[in-house]
């Protein structure tokens, strides 16, 4: 029984795979956002889609506005004089869990963000956290390659 249960979640995976390619080829916009998302290190098709599934604000507003969409902007816990530890919550958490996973692939492929994680490390941040912090670069940095997309409307995005 289970075999066939991991027989049938394929054939749907397989079919689930072929209505999100359906539906990216009937977008020219979409097509091309989802191009250039494939282009950074550390997304692949399937981030890409997630991104722009769940997160159709991407280009359009700034930096701190798509991390707190996301749910990786941190939020200080202070009070009078007291100064809290900062957390991220709220947004969006498939994004969130999306970008994290992108961020482990990306941590070790791509020497920026690796450089940053290391920087994070050695200044006694805690493992999670560095990698928070760099599923919020890479977030923003994205926003910044659709942003560009959409201003140059019929040209590539840079570095795409």
């Amino acid at each position: 029984m289970i075999t066939q249960s991991i027989a049938r979640l394929r054939k749907l995976e397989l079919q689930l795979d072929a209505q999100i390619t359906r539906c990216l080829s009937r977008s020219k916009s979409l097509t091309a956002k989802a191009e250039s998302l494939t282009q950074v290190v550390g997304i692949a098709q399937q981030t890409a889609v997630t991104l722009l599934a769940h997160l159709p604000e991407l280009g359009t507003v700034n930096r701190q506005q798509i991390a707190a969409l996301a749910g990786l902007a941190p939020y200080a816990h202070d009070s009078g004089g007291m100064r809290g530890k900062r957390r991220i919550f709220g947004g969006r958490a498939v994004v969130r869990r999306a970008l994290y996973m992108a961020s482990l692939s990306a941590v070790r492929h791509d020497a920026v963000l690796r450089n940053f994680y290391q920087r994070l490390l050695a200044a006694g941040k805690a493992k999670k956290v560095a990698l928070c912090a760099c599923a919020r670069k890479l977030l923003v940095h994205v926003n910044s390659l659709c942003a560009q997309a959409q201003a140059l409307p019929g040209k590539k995005a840079a570095g795409a």
